[in-house]
């Protein structure tokens, strides 16, 4: 996986979720805003705080969050 270095968690913002630099924005925040037909411009125009760079990596995230598979693991 590519170098998210936008992405942080910590247990004191917001509960541990996966946030946008340490700010209370959560990564599902911005993909829900996006899912739900907003542009990235849009989305930076209701949230100054933010880049356009933190969206594409939002989206980075949560692509390879989807990807992952967990894989059951059987004991003789």
């Amino acid at each position: 996986m590519e170098q998210l270095n936008r992405i942080t968690q910590q247990p004191e913002v917001m509960g541990g979720k996966a946030c946008i630099r340490g700010m209370r924005v959560t990564v599902g925040m911005l993909v829900g805003q996006i899912g739900a037909g907003h542009s990235i411009d849009e989305v930076l125009a209701d949230y100054p705080c933010l880049e356009r760079e933190d969206i594409l990596q939002a989206l980075r995230y949560a692509a390879w969050r989807a990807e992952e598979r967990e894989v059951m693991l059987t004991i003789a």
